[in-house]
């Protein structure tokens, strides 16, 4: 992204902690594709409580013994990324078993500093 830019999309995947692709957790592997895809950063949010589209609700609890909870992938970067990027894992996410939401909305970017390398 580039540090002038103001104007961007934010891309979230709404899915399970407990997704994979293959043998590795999904959203691992959006996360790493992402930074292959030189996009400006990605956060993953995992959630204390939540349902989807089969209604089922998931939640924290010390007792269970799953650790299925919901997880947030959010990625910011200009709207021509952002698009290509989600082109390029849209066949993966397609081809879950279970159930998952993606959404994207315009934000206005008003810092992108890089950190000192150490």
């Amino acid at each position: 992204m580039k540090k002038d830019t103001s104007k961007a999309i934010r891309l979230r995947i709404y899915i399970s902690s407990t997704d994979k692709l293959k043998h590795s957790l999904l959203f691992e592997s959006i996360v790493y594709q992402a930074k292959r895809y030189n996009l400006a950063g990605a956060t993953v949010f995992k959630g204390i409580m939540g349902f989807g589209a089969s209604s089922i609700v998931h939640s924290y609890k010390f007792w269970e013994i799953s650790d299925k909870l919901p997880v947030t992938v959010e990625i910011i970067d200009e709207e021509k990324k952002i698009t290509q990027f989600f082109n390029t894992i849209k066949p993966y996410l397609e081809e879950m078993r279970y159930g998952c939401m993606i959404t994207a909305e315009p934000v206005n970017v008003w810092l992108y500093k890089e950190g000192k390398k150490r």
